[in-house]
């Protein structure tokens, strides 16, 4: 059985190693576009994620792979953070985070290319910001981190020390909840 990771993400890849030793990265090319926020934030990345991985699943030429999606949001209050388009929204997106409390949601969703079963599931985190100031924003911009990051931030990574506090699955912030996708991939039957 072959394991396929449908994300450009490095820290996806990075983490899922720790789950599978050999898998393999197909680069999903779905238009999150055509999925509409319609304020329920777990309906909405387990469909990006189901998006992905039906995308990747289409273009996937083995008949016997798993192939795994994963979509990772940011939400404070009502409102949905992606990654940000350039260092001014960044800029925005922590200053508004600062001194609050942010849910990060993350959507997986596993095609069994086999059965043509999906199994879909979400992790939520809560995060606490400590109070920053426009300074300490600033220079955390100038490292770019923030580039690639939902809601501008990485907690594995500089930005960590903005974090105050955690409730939920640290690997969820990161953006692959481990545990999560440990026990679907188990419920499914893979052996890891």
């Amino acid at each position: 059985m072959k394991i396929v990771l449908a994300s450009a993400s490095s820290r996806r890849r990075e983490l899922l190693k720790r789950l599978v030793k050999n898998f393999q990265v197909i680069v999903s090319d779905f238009n999150e576009d055509s999925v509409a926020f319609q304020g329920d934030c777990s309906s909405y990345v387990m469909k990006l994620a189901e998006g992905k991985a039906k995308n990747v699943c289409n273009k996937c030429t083995c008949r016997d792979s798993i192939i795994i999606g994963c979509d990772t949001v940011v939400f404070l209050d009502g409102e949905i953070m992606g990654k940000p388009s350039g260092s001014k929204e960044a800029f925005c997106m922590l200053r508004a985070l600062s001194g609050k409390e942010h849910q990060v949601y993350s959507g997986i969703s596993i095609v069994d290319k086999s059965s043509n079963e999906i199994y879909s599931d979400f992790a939520c985190t809560n995060v606490k910001f400590s109070k920053i100031d426009d300074r300490q924003i600033e220079r955390y911009l100038k490292t770019g981190e923030y580039k690639d990051k939902v809601g501008s931030y990485g907690i594995q990574g500089y930005g960590g020390i903005f974090v105050e506090k955690i409730h939920g699955c640290y690997y969820n912030v990161v953006g692959l909840p481990l545990n999560k996708l440990y026990n679907m991939l188990r419920k499914m039957g893979v052996n890891l």
